[in-house]
């Protein structure tokens, strides 16, 4: 980290801006220049953002902020390479505390998220209602009719017929 730091900051004193012209532009505090430039990670509270601004810092210099970038990840693999496992599993532990403690906040009405309902259609509703209904007027009607009806109208068409 110090060497991404060291080649910026060079890069800067060579094209003679100031710590605070470079933070001007850059949108950033003038002590987040001189962190970056230090290779003092511990003074930003996320490893993502100073990588965002190494990277911008790259480019307003006009170095190759790819290989910065590169060179940022394999210090980074370096670093959390060497974190042992209890400090892991110290950090997954506070995670889930933090977690349980947002769980336990009492929200607005607004802000909470409600479980999307399975809705039906109007149309699908209405087909599947009348198809019941005829379902059920066809079952009454040939509940009513006696076995018999059949064999009378079969005999009458039959005399009928003669």
């Amino acid at each position: 980290m110090k060497e991404i730091g060291e080649v910026l900051r060079e890069q800067r004193e060579s094209i003679g801006l100031s710590i605070e012209e470079v933070a001007n532009d850059l949108k950033l505090r003038p002590n987040q220049i001189e962190a970056i430039e230090e290779g003092n990670k511990e003074a930003f509270k996320d490893v993502f953002y100073l990588k965002y601004f190494i990277r911008d810092y790259s480019k307003y210099l006009g170095l190759d902020y790819e290989s910065m970038i590169d060179e940022f990840n394999e210090f980074l693999f370096d670093y959390t390479s060497k974190i042992s496992l209890d400090d892991i599993k110290k950090a997954q532990k506070k995670a889930e505390v933090k977690k349980d403690k947002e769980v336990r906040k009492i929200a607005s009405p607004y802000t909470l998220e409600h479980k999307k309902e399975l809705r039906i259609s109007p149309i699908v509703f209405y087909v599947i209602i009348s198809f019941l209904i005829i379902a059920l007027g066809y079952y009454i009607i040939s509940s009513f009719q006696s076995p018999d009806f059949e064999k009378e109208e079969v005999e009458q068409t039959n005399k009928i017929g003669d």
